[in-house]
């Protein structure tokens, strides 16, 4: 696989050998359950301890505000089923919006099947949230607030900050699925007034299997696990051990290298985008120009996006490792993307997107080398002839 160029970082980001380095121990050598009292379960109990708090410092939180669990789609359930079934479902409204993570929409979903009223706000033609949308159906019984704070499918940035604020005012708590930000935005739950964030180890080049559910002192879940009470009771289990601590050494090395790496993969988007507007005259990025995630391009080719999956296969021969959008929606990829829906795209344009997204270790050559193989992949496609495609 050494001369693969992997661009679906987005999916799962390779793991940071600093990284495995520290998990090492843990797996095979060192040993212990973090509940027990004898001295191998101390040494697990400081290394989970350890690694809460080099999280909380990624974040700006306090480690008793971090609940470990075992994927970003767990922390999102644990949020939202938390909350709402601390109350009576006519008792409870939760707002989203229509282009969340599927963890977030099946979760509403299968709360709104039990009764709890679900109201899901519109976007924009870049996949961005309007704050006003917010206020017009937040309501006495509105319990929760949760926007992701950028998009999986397209990068799209949200005005987490905003939302949280006027949520806040209307007495709701906010909670942001920060899967895709956390690696590359600086995100600060203090600052920015977040009640609870839900991210995973595998999008930051940790391991996989591993997240976390950060909730802000004072806020009373419902747990849904139950069993011997670990992580406050929030999540009852055994601690992944090696995970956690390779999630806590990922977060540390973030804290540093975030920044440098931000500014490379920007300087490497705008490299991608400028080279397609002189080499791929059909070419258009979709999501807002700027307000999106560094190292993250969705892209769409006019005239031949009902050849997407043809695409993907022509770059998968040539080298390139892309993918259409989400990693949990790819048995779907021939049908139409809901996220590009809600952005207002047609049937055909929302199904043939090509999501390229960077990371840590993609380099300067990579770059160079997938502006050589786009463009023929792209040209070897067959044009839409169909009137009715034609006029999309």
């Amino acid at each position: 696989m050494g001369d693969i160029v992997y661009f679906d970082n987005a999916a799962t980001s390779p793991l940071d050998l600093r990284v495995a380095e520290a998990m090492r121990p843990w797996i095979g050598e060192t040993f212990g359950n973090p509940s027990s009292l004898h001295g191998f379960g101390r040494r697990a109990r400081q290394a989970v301890d350890r690694a809460r708090e080099q999280l909380a410092a990624l974040l700006n939180a306090h480690p008793g505000e971090i609940v470990f669990t075992g994927s970003g789609t767990e922390a999102d359930n644990l949020a939202l089923i938390g909350v709402a079934t601390a109350y009576d479902p006519g008792d409870c409204h939760i707002v989203t919006s229509s282009i969340e993570h599927p963890a977030v929409l099946e979760t509403c979903r299968y709360l709104g099947r039990r009764g709890v009223e679900v109201s899901y706000l519109p976007v924009d033609g870049d996949g961005i949230v309007d704050p006003a949308s917010l206020e017009s159906v937040l309501r006495p019984t509105t319990r929760l607030v949760s926007v992701m704070a950028a998009n999986n499918v397209v990068g799209t940035i949200q005005p987490i900050a905003e939302l949280a604020r006027i949520a806040h005012e209307h007495g709701a708590l906010f909670h942001t699925d920060a899967v895709q930000a956390v690696s590359k935005l600086p995100l600060d739950v203090r600052a920015q007034e977040l009640d609870l964030l839900s991210l995973s180890a595998h999008k930051l080049n940790g391991p996989q299997g591993v997240g976390a559910l950060f909730v802000r002192d004072g806020i009373e879940l419902e747990a849904y696990v139950h069993g011997g009470g670990q992580e406050r009771g929030l999540r009852s289990g055994t601690e992944n051990v090696a995970g956690l601590v390779g999630l806590g050494r990922a977060a540390e090395i973030l804290a540093v290298e975030m920044s440098e790496d931000a500014a490379r993969l920007v300087s490497f988007s705008d490299r991608i985008i400028e080279t397609l507007a002189e080499k791929i005259p059909n070419a258009y990025l979709i999501g807002h120009r700027y307000r999106r995630l560094p190292g993250h391009l969705c892209l769409g080719f006019r005239g031949q996006e009902n050849e997407g999956i043809t695409l993907l296969l022509e770059l998968n021969e040539a080298g390139i490792a892309a993918s259409s959008g989400s990693a949990c929606s790819a048995q779907h990829v021939a049908e139409s993307s809901y996220v590009l829906t809600a952005m207002g795209f047609d049937p055909i344009r929302a199904r043939g997107s090509l999501r390229v997204t960077l990371g840590r270790f993609t380099s300067e050559a990579e770059v160079e080398r997938f502006l050589e193989i786009l463009p023929q992949a792209v040209a070897s496609l067959r044009p839409i002839t169909s009137h009715v495609l034609l006029s999309a």
